[in-house]
C-alpha cells in the first residue's frame, strides 16, 4: 500500500454526502471508503489520524473540532478514495453513551469505524462497548467492520488497563485488535487502517453485481388469495362440465 503525497483537511464536505461526482468524470474516480475514528477525550484519535495519513506524529492538538481528512491511497495494486472522519470525544453518562447527533451521522456515514482507548485512561476502556453497540444500532444488520485500537502503548508506567484486557473485549465483539504507539510505532497504526479498506474494499466489490441483479431481476409478487379461488373454481367447473358432457 502506498500512500500518494498530498494530504487536505475537507472539513467542509461534511458526512452525508457519498464523495462521488457526476458525469465521465465521477465514472473514472477512485471507489470511495469512509472510515470514522471513535473514542473518548483524550485518547489520540486525531493524533491517530494523522499519523496514519502523513506518517508524522505530532504530540499537540487543540480540541478536536471533527475534521474530514481525504486521501488517495493504493490498495493490491487499486487506488482508493479514504476519507477519515475524526469525531470528538464523547463519555458515559449516568451509565449509558452520550452520544450527541453529530457523532450518530458520522457513525452512520462510516463505512467502517475504529474505535480508540488509552491504556493510561480506564474509563475510556469502559466506553468500548458501549461505541460497540452504537455502532452495530445504527448499522442494523449490515456487518460494518469495526477495529479496536489501544493507544498509548509506550506509556507503561502509567497504564490502567492491561492489552490482554483489550484483546479479550476485542475477541469477545468480534473485533480485530491492535496495541499502539501513535507517537514511537507507525506499523500497527498502518495496519489497522490498511485492513479496514481492505475489508470494506472486498464488501462493495462483493455487494456490487448483487444490487445489480437485483435492479435487473423483478421481485416475484404475492400471489393474490382471490385471484388462486377464482381460477380453481373455475378449473372446478371446467371438470365438472367435461364429466357431464360425457
Amino acid at each position: 500500500m502506498r500512500l500518494t503525497q498530498s494530504m487536505c483537511s475537507i472539513a467542509e464536505g461534511a458526512p452525508g454526502g457519498d464523495g462521488t461526482g457526476t458525469g465521465t468524470a465521477a465514472a473514472v474516480r477512485p471507489r470511495l471508503v469512509k472510515i470514522a475514528v471513535v473514542g473518548g477525550s483524550g485518547v489520540g484519535k486525531t493524533a491517530l489520524v494523522v499519523r496514519f495519513l502523513t506518517r508524522r506524529f505530532i504530540g499537540d492538538y487543540e480540541r478536536n473540532a471533527g475534521n474530514l481528512y481525504s486521501r488517495h491511497i493504493q490498495i493490491d495494486g487499486e487506488m482508493l478514495a479514504i476519507q477519515v472522519q475524526d469525531t470528538p470525544g464523547v463519555q458515559i453518562h449516568e451509565h449509558s453513551l452520550d452520544c450527541n447527533e453529530q457523532l450518530n451521522r458520522c457513525i452512520r456515514w462510516a463505512d467502517a469505524l475504529v474505535i480508540v482507548f488509552s491504556i493510561t485512561d480506564y474509563k475510556s476502556f469502559e466506553l468500548l462497548t458501549h461505541l460497540y453497540q452504537q455502532v452495530r444500532q445504527l448499522h442494523p444488520g449490515n456487518m460494518v467492520p469495526v477495529v479496536i485500537v489501544a493507544n498509548k502503548a509506550d506509556l507503561l508506567h502509567i497504564k490502567e488497563v492491561e492489552p490482554q484486557q483489550g484483546l479479550q473485549l476485542a475477541n469477545m465483539l468480534g473485533c480485530t485488535f491492535y496495541e499502539v504507539s501513535v507517537s514511537e510505532n507507525y506499523n500497527n497504526v498502518f495496519n489497522a487502517f490498511h485492513l479496514l479498506c481492505k475489508e470494506v474494499s472486498k464488501q462493495q466489490i462483493t455487494s456490487t453485481p448483487e444490487r445489480r441483479r437485483t435492479s435487473l431481476i423483478p421481485r416475484p409478487k404475492s400471489p393474490n388469495m382471490q385471484d388462486l379461488k377464482r381460477r380453481f373454481k373455475q378449473a372446478l367447473s371446467a371438470k365438472v362440465r367435461t364429466v357431464t358432457s360425457v
